[in-house]
């Protein structure tokens, strides 16, 4: 009887480290695009297809990141960071993402929208995206700012690239955020 508790044991810790090593594995990824100052105190979560999510690492600061690798309409290496106050939106894209007709998901959105139910990001977060075919070919941080309903005119800015520069892409609708030249 000591010797199959015994093994039992064994077989939990071993296990429990496994997961452990797996958990710090997808830490590391998710906090790939945060700027280094913020990664110790970035919460880190794992989100699931049903777009609840488990935290892998609970933080101290205002960062929220996330590896999405391979889930709906994103790339094999997909890894994100943002204000822990999109949490909700970040559902919702996820929820939405698992649209995978184009013109339906485009709908669903100008549905809620319409509505005023489609989750608005946090004005002035940064959303730090890292997205590519692998993780080795991952080699830069695209970084855009959320300015939810923003316009040329309330904004002062263009809302297209044609004058180069920062400019608001899909102005107007909760999802308008600069666009950053260069990243």
């Amino acid at each position: 009887m000591k010797r199959v508790v015994a093994i039992a044991l064994g077989v939990l810790a071993v296990s429990a480290g496994i997961y452990a090593q797996s958990n710090d594995a997808e830490i590391e990824r998710a906090l790939m695009p945060a700027p280094r100052n913020m990664r110790d105190g970035a919460t880190v979560v794992h989100w699931k297809a049903d777009g609840t999510y488990d935290t892998l690492k609970k933080g101290t600061g205002p960062l929220l990141c996330y590896d999405w690798s391979g889930m709906p309409g994103k790339q094999p290496f997909a890894v994100q960071c943002t204000s822990i106050k999109n949490l909700d939106r970040v559902a919702q894209n996820l929820k939405l993402a698992s649209i995978t007709d184009p013109a339906a998901r485009k709908a669903e959105v100008e549905k809620l929208e319409k509505e005023g139910k489609r989750v608005k990001p946090e004005f002035g977060s940064a959303w730090l995206t890292m997205n590519a075919a692998s993780k080795e070919a991952a080699n830069h941080v695209h970084t855009t700012i959320a300015v939810p309903n923003a316009t040329m005119a309330s904004m002062g800015l263009p809302d297209n690239p044609k004058q180069g520069g920062l400019w608001i892409m899909a102005a107007g609708t909760s999802e308008a955020h600069l666009m950053i030249p260069g990243q």
